[in-house]
Order: C-alpha cells, then structure tokens, then sequence
C-alpha cells in the first residue's frame, strides 16, 4: 500500500449531528481536537443520537474560536453555544457507561429541545483527559475518549466502500446504492489500499502520527440513515450481515487511539506499519 493517502478528514463538533471536512487536524489524545466534544442526553442522562433521532443528521455545529459552536439546523435561527462556565456536572449515560459533563445555556437546551420537539439538554465534555476511559477489552491504560462510540477515531477506506457498495448493487435494495462514506461517520478516509484492507492493520501512521489500531467497528442503524435526509433504508446493514458479519457485529471500518500527539493534513501518506 505504498501510495496510500489520507483522502479526508472529518471533525463532528457535536454527536450525531452533521460533520466538517477541514483540510487538517489536530490529533490529541482522545481524538481530533474538536470532535464530539458536545453530546445531547435526554431527561435520563441517556445520549441521544441518529439511532433514536435521525433528523440530528440535519443539524450542523461549526466550530467557533474558544471552544464554543455555532448551531443550525432546518427550521431554526442559528445560535452560538460558548463553552459553558464551570458550574456542577451532570451524568450523560453513553451506553452504559456514566460520564460527568458539563450543561451548556438555558438557550441551548431550548433550540434543542425545539428543533426535535422532545426535551433535550445539550451538554460539553470539559476535560477528555480523564472523564471517559476507552473501551475497557481494547485499552491500554490511561487512554481516554471524548464521546465518540468508543475509541478516539474511526478510519475507512475508499476501496471498502466501492466494493461494499458492488455487493450492494447485486442485492435486493440495489436500488438504495452507491452509499456515500458519510454515512459511516469516520473521522479519517484513506484511499489508495486494496478491498479491506484494513482488517489486517494494527498500526499505521497517517503523516507523522501513529495510531494504535484497535478492533473493527460493528454498525449500527445509522448508516441506514441518509444523512442529508434522513430517511432511513435496509442498506448497507442487509449487505454487511451477508458478507461481513463476525459474531453479532456487522464491520466496516476500524477504531484507532493515537498513540502521540500532532497534524495531519489531507493528502499525507498512509503507511501500514503492522
């Protein structure tokens, strides 16, 4: 795979909402600087996202200097969310798992809760340093995450994706195919590898920084969503569970934790390390 490159980069400042596509990226830690740091939960802490409300995949939030975002979605005037002040946490239930966040204003639960017409608060991750440990079966210790699914960042390839949506073209909703890599959500696209590559990766640099490959992404009803409509279909899970079932998981695509800090930049090489 020596011509591999990063074809680009996608930064989802709130959960489940619409992603950016910035030509570079900070990597931390816990991810890239900037991805899902904001999350919705409901009135039981529980977050929610395109599983329980596909029309999150309407709502956008750019990134503003400081921290804070800029809201908008159909239907509603934009609103600017700052970084919230450091006033007590509440828990925000992701999957399972309790995290202590931080709300942001009055007027961002309220734009929120309109634009779903359920009660929703909007909530910041203030220090991803030690909030949210990864994964427990697939950490090594101290690794942390912002709230991503799991792990810090979700890479695919180009080369997946067409074959993926070549099987999809022979099935029975051939008619829901191509399917564009948005509906993945992956932080990170590489083109230039062979079909799946990256099911035999366990480290890889992207430019200067080294990622830890950590296990395969098991989908969800997500990437049934059409995310510049949100209507939802049989595809890519019908495909997927044919041919790329594991157990109960249905792959495509694998969780990454970095394993130093830096940039990358679209355009930089890929290189499979292990």
């Amino acid at each position: 795979m020596g011509n591999s490159v990063l074809r680009s980069i996608h930064v989802h400042p709130v959960k489940a909402f619409r992603g950016i596509a910035p030509q570079e990226a900070v990597v931390e830690p816990w991810g890239l600087a900037g991805d899902r740091r904001w999350t919705l939960i409901d009135d039981g802490g529980k977050v929610v996202t395109q599983r329980e409300q596909p029309r999150l995949a309407l709502a956008a939030a750019e990134p503003m200097p400081g921290g804070g975002i800029r809201l908008s979605a159909p239907g509603r005037q934009q609103l600017t969310v700052p970084v919230p002040e450091s006033v007590p946490t509440v828990p925000a239930n992701i999957f399972g798992t309790k995290v202590e966040a931080v709300p942001a204003s009055d007027a961002a639960h309220d734009w929120c809760s309109a634009y779903l017409g359920t009660d929703v608060r909007l909530v910041h991750m203030d220090d991803p340093a030690t909030r949210r440990p990864v994964e427990p079966d697939h950490a090594l210790p101290g690794e942390t995450v912002s709230f991503a699914d799991g792990y810090p960042l979700l890479v695919t390839t180009v080369a997946s994706l067409d074959a993926l949506n070549s099987l999809i073209a022979q099935g029975a909703h051939a008619g829901e195919g191509p399917l564009p890599m948005n509906r993945f959500r992956p932080n990170v696209v590489v083109a230039g590898t062979e079909a799946w590559a990256e099911d035999h990766w366990t480290r890889i640099s992207i430019g200067e920084v080294v990622f830890r490959v950590a296990k395969a992404c098991g989908r969800c009803v997500v990437t049934t969503t059409d995310q510049d409509t949100a209507a939802r279909g049989r595809e890519p899970l019908r495909t997927l569970a044919r041919h790329r079932r594991v157990g109960q998981k249905l792959l495509f695509g694998q969780n990454l934790v970095p394993l130093a800090a830096g940039t990358i930049r679209v355009g930089d090489p890929v290189r499979v390390l292990t």
